[in-house]
């Protein structure tokens, strides 16, 4: 095999041409090299062998960065390589790349290819996805529901075969069975898919008159999901088979039930753990006390308020948070606290406040209230440093 030529020059490309330059330059070469387009011209085959051939080692990375290292050398076996590029002979083609080389020119005259065989097998039906809300609680304690989804199901009258019962589909008399037809294009043969059956390689003369031929009808479709306990919002349930039904006795695809977790009035979810936001009375937060919450397994839990308790400070009740899934274990609920001032205060209630104020403010302010007084503090250090 003569490689003494640059398949550079040879494709008219330069050395750092992409892919698709590369692809386009071999397809325009190929087309005007064509020997059933030169059949006066014997040297068009030599030029059109050399063209694939240069073609055969720019279009895969690996050939390519091999002969960009050492040229020629890297295909002639003289660095121990087994004979020219992908399987290249003398003066005509291996068979190892003849289907690619024909693929690169023809593969969108075919739709596909040809190495993709008929179209008669069974095909898998589609997968679906099913969107399921349900309630914190739910997916707490875990549930188990029925949903209606829309599909196309196997035909109960014909069972998927689309021919009227009592009677069977036909091999194609266009293509015998196969699913393809050949033509003949000079010393190419060319595969398309068969025009009278659709590649099915079988027609049906007698379709059946309730899903007209296909063999799926469209229903809605009653399944029963069981939800885990612990399932978080945007986690997936696969229901095997479950989804669209195949296509000539092909397997049915899956159904996937994606799950919505319903917003709380009460808590929000942070991975296993629970957070909710507790108004107390700003009395209970100087003196302390008592106070109950729900917790989301539907029962109360006590929690002691100390005295002095600030708005922002949290408090965690162990184990009352969300259940995992798998798992006996459950997450940590957490108490932010919101100490609330009393509104709608009557005369006498504010010269109460008034005179509560008098005792603990003041000199008194730096014991009661440190973040303030260390507040109003800073803000004086600040305007004295601006007047300066």
């Amino acid at each position: 095999m003569a490689m003494s030529k640059d398949y550079y020059d040879v494709l008219g490309v330069s050395r750092d041409a992409d892919a698709d330059e590369i692809k386009k330059a071999y397809r325009k070469l190929a087309m005007k090299y064509h020997p059933d387009q030169n059949k006066d011209d014997k040297t068009a085959e030599a030029k059109f062998k050399e063209v694939n051939e240069a073609y055969d080692v720019l279009k895969d990375d690996d050939k390519r960065a091999a002969y960009d290292r050492f040229g020629a050398a890297a295909f002639d076996g003289s660095m121990g390589g087994a004979g020219g590029p992908g399987g290249f002979g003398g003066g005509g083609f291996g068979g190892g790349n003849f289907s690619d080389i024909f693929e690169d020119m023809f593969g969108d005259f075919m739709g596909g290819g040809m190495r993709g065989g008929g179209r008669n097998q069974a095909r898998r039906g589609s997968d679906l996805q099913y969107t399921m809300e349900i309630t914190l609680e739910e997916a707490y304690k875990g549930t188990e529901t029925t949903i209606k989804v829309p599909l196309n199901d196997v035909c109960d009258s014909c069972e998927g075969s689309g021919s009227e019962p009592g009677t069977s589909s036909e091999n194609c008399p266009t293509c015998d069975g196969i699913g393809r037809v050949r033509m003949q294009q000079g010393f190419f043969t060319i595969e398309r898919t068969c025009s009278t059956c659709g590649g099915a390689g079988k027609v049906i003369s007698n379709p059946c008159k309730k899903c007209r031929g296909t063999g799926r009808v469209h229903r809605e479709k009653t399944l029963k999901v069981n939800i885990p306990k612990g399932i978080d919002d945007g986690q997936r349930i696969r229901l095997a088979g479950e989804g669209e039904a195949g296509v000539r006795g092909g397997p049915a695809g899956d159904l996937y039930v994606l799950i919505a977790v319903k917003p709380h009035k009460f808590f929000k979810r942070d991975g296993a753990n629970l957070r909710c936001r507790v108004p107390i009375p700003m009395t209970t937060a100087v003196l302390g006390g008592d106070i109950e919450v729900p917790t989301i397994s539907g029962s109360r839990s006590k929690v002691k308020i100390p005295s002095g308790t600030q708005t922002g400070q949290q408090m965690r009740l162990k184990e009352k948070g969300m259940s995992l899934v798998r798992s006996d274990s459950y997450g940590d609920m957490y108490i932010e606290i919101f100490v609330e001032v009393p509104v709608n205060l009557n005369r006498k209630e504010q010269d109460m406040i008034k005179k509560l104020e008098e005792q603990i403010g003041g000199k008194a302010a730096k014991k009661h209230s440190p973040e303030s007084s260390g507040f109003v503090s800073k803000m004086k250090e600040l305007w004295s440093d601006l007047t300066e």
